[in-house]
């Protein structure tokens, strides 16, 4: 079944079916085979968004669609010869199993974003599990940031920068940002913004639990969207793990980690902020939205009292804009 916007929406729920396999408000799968996402709420469509004055559309590419921002900048400078926009290729979260670049969450983030850089933004709906394992997410992300590169869209084509292009992108979103920016198409990034991202591995980092049953537990949910994984150290969900491509070889010029502290992936991110830094053989920024990258062109923003992915349910607070700022002002910098 699918919105007006081309979107799907999950089926009627049936009272007497039965859950046999759930991750926690992700996905429940039912005997019956029905798959519902309990988080994720029904989505909205594309259009003017009235709050910032963003325009959006969706474009359907097959297996997977973006949805286009155009923000009020480039309207205003039609008809003169203005200075492109950056373009963003976004990334939504959900650990591969759920969440939409429709959902009102994503939708909201996105013309905010676009507004503030302002910036064109692609945002990505790619195939989710487990209908479609992984690779098919990687795939679909991978395929949209060639589009987006291809300047197919007359939105893209009028107004971006195809020489300031970012991908962006939260939790299994900033996983797939990673995969992106290391994959050996891809050589044409001005930067990578991985906020919370969801890395995982057979060995703690920083103060991350090292019980064998809660790295097991922590990596249950990567099992189940990439059945043809490896282990926890596969190299698309611990980038640190020996066999990793080198961090050395991301193609983009920047890269910005925003960890949580109430997260526990927050480790995980510092950890690859710092490792990436050192492949580089620079320093580490690390601070409030004002602190500047290190020599490697790094930076870690980490944001104190708040959880996974905050600035989508509580994007109203000082925290989330002051994390809104912080991505603006990346990319933006020369």
């Amino acid at each position: 079944m699918a919105s007006n916007s081309g979107f799907p929406i999950p089926p009627p729920a049936d009272p007497s079916d039965e859950v046999v396999r759930e991750f926690g408000p992700l996905l429940r799968i039912y005997k019956s085979g029905r798959i519902e996402r309990p988080l994720v709420p029904p989505p909205v469509g594309p259009g003017h968004d009235a709050a910032t004055g963003v325009d959006s559309k969706d474009v359907h590419l097959g297996a997977y669609s973006v949805r286009l921002y155009l923000p009020p900048a480039a309207a205003a400078a039609e008809g003169g010869a203005s200075k492109k926009l950056p373009v963003v290729v976004y990334v939504h979260g959900g650990g591969f199993v759920a969440e939409s670049a429709a959902s009102p969450h994503y939708h909201r983030f996105l013309n905010e974003l676009a507004a503030a850089c302002p910036a064109l933004c692609v945002s990505v709906e790619y195939r989710l599990a487990p209908e479609h394992p992984l690779p098919a997410g990687y795939e679909d992300c991978l395929a949209a940031l060639k589009w987006a590169l291809s300047a197919a869209d007359p939105w893209v084509a009028a107004h971006g920068d195809l020489a300031r292009v970012f991908v962006a992108g939260d939790s299994a979103g900033a996983n797939a940002c990673h995969h992106l920016a290391i994959h050996p198409d891809i050589r044409a990034l001005k930067g990578a913004v991985l906020i919370h991202p969801w890395f995982w591995g057979s060995e703690a980092v920083g103060e991350e639990p090292r019980d064998p049953a809660f790295r097991a537990m922590g990596a249950g949910l990567w099992f189940f969207a990439c059945p043809g994984t490896s282990d926890m150290d596969d190299p698309r969900m611990n980038p640190m793990a020996p066999g990793a491509p080198a961090l050395g070889t991301l193609a983009c010029e920047r890269v910005l980690v925003c960890a949580a502290e109430g997260d526990f992936l927050r480790w995980r991110g510092r950890a690859y902020a710092e490792a990436v830094a050192a492949a580089r053989g620079g320093g580490l920024g690390v601070g409030t939205e004002e602190a500047g990258g290190g020599g490697g062109g790094v930076e870690l923003l980490e944001t104190e009292g708040e959880g996974h992915v905050f600035y989508l349910f509580k994007p109203d607070c000082d925290k989330a804009k002051e994390m809104l700022d912080k991505i603006v002002v990346f990319i933006n910098a020369p």
